[in-house]
């Protein structure tokens, strides 16, 4: 009887004690709680994500600007070393043809002082002949009067492409007359004028087969003079030599004497 009442009371202290154990305060966990830590740190995290993303934004937005820029700078630079240098060019090609045209005037009073230049030597040694005639002449009217045209379209006229024709038609007219001297002598000076030196060398030496030609020793100088403009300097010393030696004396031998010097 007494171990049976034992071993109520031992199995009611462990009840008691089992009771007691389960009636002690279990950790509980707060599902709510959690719930809302879980979402606001995937919140958190999203936040963080979406800003890495709007600040990557930003920083290609903003490089893409500064490309743009400096682009838009260099493209300005550009621009106006483009305006600089055409307006150095359109400078440039304005002095050009001012340049160019003040050559031409240039190129026009030259030929006007070389044509005015060409009619005084032609024209004065011919009128020093009209007043001054030497030698003999024709006493046919009409060679006389072709010769006195040809002349005039010299000193009247100053027709001196018509005064070459006019000479070089006497020449054909007239092959024996006492003025084919003179002829070949006016067509080298018209020549000479004219810058045409192989005609006028032809001319003038046409003339040095008159030896009493009273235009030999000028023909000797026009010679000399045409050397000397080719650069023969050892031919044109020649013929000034031979106007000195030949006639000394006269205002030949010193304008060859001047021409030596």
């Amino acid at each position: 009887m007494k171990s049976n009442i034992k071993r109520v009371v031992t199995l009611t202290l462990l009840a008691g004690t089992a009771s007691t154990a389960f009636a002690a305060k279990a950790p509980v966990t707060d599902l709510s709680a959690t719930s809302s830590s879980a979402t606001a740190a995937t919140i958190t995290a999203a936040h963080a994500a979406n800003e890495t993303d709007v600040q990557r934004l930003e920083r290609l937005l903003q490089n893409r600007n500064r490309v743009q820029l400096q682009m838009q700078q260099q493209l300005d630079e550009m621009t106006q070393e483009i305006a600089t240098l055409r307006g150095q060019l359109e400078r440039n090609s304005y002095e050009m043809d001012q340049m160019l045209q003040r050559q031409r005037e240039l190129f026009i009073e030259i030929d006007k002082l070389r044509s005015r230049a060409g009619a005084a030597a032609v024209a004065a040694p011919v009128a020093k002949e009209a007043n001054q005639p030497q030698g003999k002449f024709s006493t046919d009217a009409d060679e006389q009067t072709a010769y006195q045209n040809a002349v005039d379209l010299i000193l009247k006229k100053r027709d001196y492409a018509g005064a070459i024709e006019a000479f070089k038609q006497f020449q054909k007219d007239y092959p024996e007359s006492t003025f084919m001297p003179n002829t070949h002598y006016w067509l080298g000076q018209l020549y000479f004028a004219k810058r045409q030196d192989a005609e006028a060398e032809k001319s003038f030496k046409a003339v040095l087969g008159f030896k009493d030609s009273n235009k030999r020793a000028d023909a000797l100088v026009k010679l000399g003079d045409l050397a000397k403009r080719g650069n023969k300097a050892d031919e044109a010393k020649k013929y000034y030599e031979q106007v000195i030696a030949e006639y000394p004396g006269s205002s030949s031998a010193k304008v060859a004497k001047s021409n030596l010097k």
